[in-house]
């Protein structure tokens, strides 16, 4: 079974709206553990618009699961990895001002970069994963820097998914193969819903964890948290 992984930066957003602490952010990880989450993510940036670096700090004891941290790896950032020690952190390329993350790392033009900042993730214990477009020679070179996973970003997925899904998932399904091929793990994530979550993961041979966070909070306003998640983990049975 495919794990899930739920991106709470939306929660934390709702909150800093207002300031204060509701909706409570430790809270809401604790309860999507409670509610079957295999895996909390949270996506701090520099300006601290959403998860802050207190909520890093915060959340990590609080959970059981696996927690991934995502981001630009930053010295800022790495400092902030290593001293957390999180399950997996997720290297995205995402320069700071960006609203969410809208492509994959040039791994064959940041191989060098991205492979010294894994080494030093992997000094301290923390599986890595990097986030990559569908683009096959990008898999053999992020092979090289030595990470044990790729994230595939899977917004043109869930564009193209209400069109044609066979002309949507063909590109991933020759990713993921040539990811396994070169010897990496898969995880996926980025727009993927109800709608889209259940054919995405019956055809990616190999995928290992989805993160999503914007659909599955949206859902929740109108269905509850706890049914949202049992319904998300029934797409991935």
């Amino acid at each position: 079974m495919t794990r899930l992984s739920v991106n709470i930066n939306k929660i934390a957003t709702l909150r800093n709206s207002r300031g204060g602490n509701i909706p409570n952010v430790l809270k809401a990880a604790a309860d999507c553990q409670k509610f079957g989450a295999e895996g909390i993510t949270v996506h701090p940036r520099p300006d601290e618009r959403h998860i802050k670096k207190q909520d890093v700090y915060d959340i990590k004891p609080a959970i059981t699961t696996e927690f991934n941290i995502e981001g630009y790896p930053s010295k800022q950032f790495i400092d902030l990895v290593c001293s957390v020690k999180p399950t997996q952190v997720t290297l995205v390329p995402d320069p700071p001002e960006a609203i969410t993350s809208s492509a994959g790392w040039d791994t064959i033009k940041n191989q060098s970069f991205l492979t010294e900042v894994i080494s030093e993730f992997h000094k301290n214990g923390i599986r890595t994963s990097i986030f990559t477009g569908t683009e096959l020679p990008h898999f053999e070179a992020a092979a090289k820097t030595k990470t044990d996973r790729v994230e595939l970003y899977t917004e043109p997925y869930a564009t193209n998914y209400p069109v044609n899904k066979e002309f949507a998932i063909a590109p991933f399904i020759k990713a993921a193969r040539e990811a396994q091929k070169v010897g990496l793990g898969i995880n996926a994530g980025h727009d993927l819903s109800l709608e889209n979550l259940r054919y995405f993961n019956e055809n990616i041979p190999g995928l290992l964890e989805v993160s999503i966070g914007h659909a599955l909070i949206a859902d929740a306003l109108y269905i509850g948290l706890e049914k949202t998640i049992k319904l998300y983990l029934a797409e991935l049975t």
